[in-house]
């Protein structure tokens, strides 16, 4: 990454319970002008976002980008569809393994990398209901365990 700014923006902690993530791409971000804006003043929301591949595209579905206060007539609609960048390499390789093997594409973060607006896509597969609540039942354990520990610490 070296000297570039790194500055989160939106961030789909739903996605990681939901699914298991696999594989993770950064992905750039078709913007208009005022939808830049917003984005810097973080306005924005990807938890409903989800993501689909037309005609060797990728797209994303769902991300809310808050019209920016001082945009006037130039501002677009904030659930509008955008495209996302991608080499195409990259999108053959997804568009395989989501063919393939039942995976679906998520967004994880949209954040500022330098200048541009950086969307993090996870390849991921969809849990099932046990599986989260195993990890519910991992997270209490490690909190009961941190706890303990923080309670041991203060009587001596």
């Amino acid at each position: 990454m070296g000297n570039e700014s790194f500055k989160l923006i939106a961030n789909n902690k739903k996605a990681y319970h939901d699914y298991f993530i696999e594989e993770k791409y950064e992905a750039g971000i078709a913007l208009h002008g005022t939808e830049v804006k917003s984005l810097r003043m973080g306005k924005c929301s990807i938890k409903e976002a989800f993501i689909r591949i037309d005609n060797g595209e990728v797209y994303v579905y769902g991300m809310h980008i808050s019209p920016y206060e001082k945009g006037n007539i130039f501002n677009k609609d904030p659930l509008r569809i955008r495209k996302l960048l991608l080499h195409k390499s990259e999108i053959r390789k997804i568009a395989g393994s989501i063919t393939q093997k039942g995976y679906t594409l998520v967004p994880l973060q949209v954040y500022l990398k330098g200048s541009l607006v950086k969307v993090e896509i996870g390849l991921a597969k969809g849990k099932k209901l046990y599986d989260k609540r195993e990890d519910i039942a991992k997270k209490d354990q490690r909190r009961e365990a941190e706890r303990n520990y923080k309670l041991a610490g203060k009587m001596y």
